[in-house]
């Protein structure tokens, strides 16, 4: 199967980078994907200043391809020449998937290819798009979005997330779970999951002391810290860093530490393989009964319906 990365001037490293790794990690554990990198040009300079060379001619579209259009400033601010858009027609024509990462989902939409279909994009552009391509039915907060054929994802990161659903969906979850892994990716999220993230969020600070205690309870959510012992990593007194914690997050450390451990429970509760016994014990809730009262405090509803069905 061909995976055909259709990149323009002034590419985005990581939106292309990310997914090719993908896929190649995918190889070296079974997967047959043939990866190609295509332009109406030989040689191109990414947005970071590098130059690809050696890029090969756009091929004839076929019915088992995989297309991916990676983003940057051209998808945004240039017309994409109309021969990209007359061989991205063509490769729906042919019923190949075409999709793209980040911005490259405006070049999707100037080929037609968005209208009456349900896509996102970076969080930042979702009201160009919107604008832009009224046709199209844009939803925010998604990593990824599949509507039939045609997919896009969300910012540069949700590349990787969108082409291990790929390689899942051709070649089992097995071989996708060892190219995460592979890859250090610390689990391979779904589509639906929102954008932001308790490991990104409230971090709009520059106290060292408060970031050193986010990362710890990030990093280890199954343990029961004291307030004394998270003192200590942040290098300061108790009462100062429940104050500090406070003034920099908007939380408290108890009220942060709880976010973390639902969101873990949450990426958790996407392999029904692990109990929910499990899920608890490993995010540091006191057990199952606990979690529930927790997740249905904050989401409204039991940890089962966030189950894979």
């Amino acid at each position: 199967m061909r995976v055909i990365f259709l990149i323009l001037p002034q590419v985005e490293i990581m939106d292309l980078a990310g997914p090719l790794q993908v896929f190649h990690e995918a190889n070296r554990h079974g997967a047959r994907f043939e990866t190609l990198c295509c332009a109406m040009e030989p040689e191109v300079s990414t947005e970071q200043g590098l130059w690809l060379g050696r890029l090969a001619p756009l091929p004839e579209p076929q019915k088992s391809d995989i297309v991916l259009v990676p983003g940057g400033p051209v998808a945004t601010h240039m017309k994409a020449p109309n021969a990209i858009l007359d061989w991205l027609r063509k490769a729906a024509r042919a019923n190949a998937r075409v999709g793209s990462v980040c911005t490259g989902a405006f070049v999707l939409g100037a080929a037609g290819l968005l209208d009456g279909r349900s896509c996102t994009t970076h969080w930042s552009r979702i009201e160009d798009l919107r604008r832009r391509f009224p046709k199209a039915h844009i939803l925010e907060d998604r990593l990824y979005v599949m509507d039939g054929p045609v997919f896009t994802s969300a910012g540069i990161a949700s590349g990787i997330d969108v082409a291990l659903a790929l390689v899942e969906a051709e070649c089992g979850p097995n071989i996708a779970s060892l190219a995460a892994r592979e890859m250090v990716v610390y689990l391979r999220r779904d589509g639906s999951h929102r954008q932001q993230s308790v490991y990104l969020d409230y971090r709009n600070h520059i106290n060292q002391g408060v970031h050193r205690v986010q990362d710890w309870l990030s990093a280890h959510p199954e343990h029961a810290a004291t307030l004394p012992e998270l003192a200590q990593i942040a290098g300061m007194s108790v009462r100062s860093l429940t104050r500090q914690f406070r003034e920099a997050t908007g939380l408290s450390v108890n009220a942060f530490t709880k976010k973390v451990r639902l969101e873990r429970a949450q990426d958790l509760l996407c392999d029904p393989g692990l109990t929910l016994e499990v899920v608890a014990e490993r995010c540091g809730f006191q057990d199952a009964r606990q979690l529930r009262r927790i997740w249905r405090e904050a989401y409204g509803k039991p940890p089962s319906a966030s189950r894979p069905r």
